[in-house]
């Protein structure tokens, strides 16, 4: 379980996170959902132990993440927007050294890499450097090295940005494993389709504050809105016209 207690986060005159509570349950998809700017990609490199928030408490299974961001760390795996691969390294190099950071090593880590490979259906270009590999494969480097070391939590940045079609739905497939597994997922994307068919709950944060928060048919009741879409526009609509 993620558990972000009113954490506010400034930068010199902007507040860019006000307040912001929120739970990512086990066994659950949580979006995190914001237009730009609204403070949601702060919120995450908070949660991730990047950032330190000036006030309030992050904690992964317990862990609190400013005082003892270690043991937050090897409880969350972190997909970040950009995947970060070292281009010259294999993929399965990649995985390796992710491994080794979080303690593994031997004959141990390798089985690890080699049943994330066939999980991620990676085989095909375990051993090909980085920079040589198509953007979908990429990310599912990205994701195996955030899942290497066992996490039973997932902070997913914007995980099928260009992703096409084909390497999209694999992914959304490789989430509900993840989510049905038990693993407690936090999952930002700018794409309502996808919030829709992916997300247990959802969490909308606009001007630094959250805005909304529930299931999808919370939102939408709240909101008095049949379409998702059209849900998140008036929830973040309503909390400029109230800022």
């Amino acid at each position: 379980m993620i558990e972000v207690e009113n954490i506010h986060k400034r930068f010199g005159k902007v507040q860019a996170v006000n307040g912001v509570s929120f739970r990512v349950a086990d066994g659950r998809i949580t979006g995190l959902l914001g237009p730009n700017g609204a403070g949601k990609s702060t919120t995450l490199r908070i949660l991730s132990t990047v950032l330190k928030p000036d006030q309030g408490t992050v904690r992964v299974d317990g862990s609190d993440v400013r005082a003892d961001p270690l043991a937050a760390r090897l409880k969350l795996g972190v997909l970040p927007h950009a995947s970060g691969l070292y281009p010259r390294l294999t993929a399965r190099e990649n995985i390796r050294y992710y491994g080794e950071l979080n303690g593994l090593g031997g004959q141990a880590l390798n089985a690890r890499i080699d049943e994330l490979a066939e999980l991620l259906e990676m085989r095909e270009f375990a051993d090909r450097p980085a920079k040589g590999i198509s953007q979908g494969q990429r990310i599912k480097v990205a994701l195996a090295r955030a899942l290497v070391h066992k996490p039973r939590n997932l902070a997913l940045d914007e995980p099928t940005n260009g992703l096409d079609v084909m390497a999209t739905r694999a992914l959304r497939a490789t989430i509900r494993r993840l989510r049905d597994q038990g693993h407690c997922v936090l999952f930002s994307s700018h794409v309502m389709q996808e919030v829709a068919q992916l997300c247990d709950a959802i969490v909308i944060i606009a001007h630094g504050r959250i805005v909304a928060q529930g299931t999808p048919e919370d939102i939408r009741r709240q909101t008095g809105e049949t379409d998702l879409e059209e849900a998140f526009v008036k929830a973040v609509d309503e909390s400029g016209a109230s800022a």
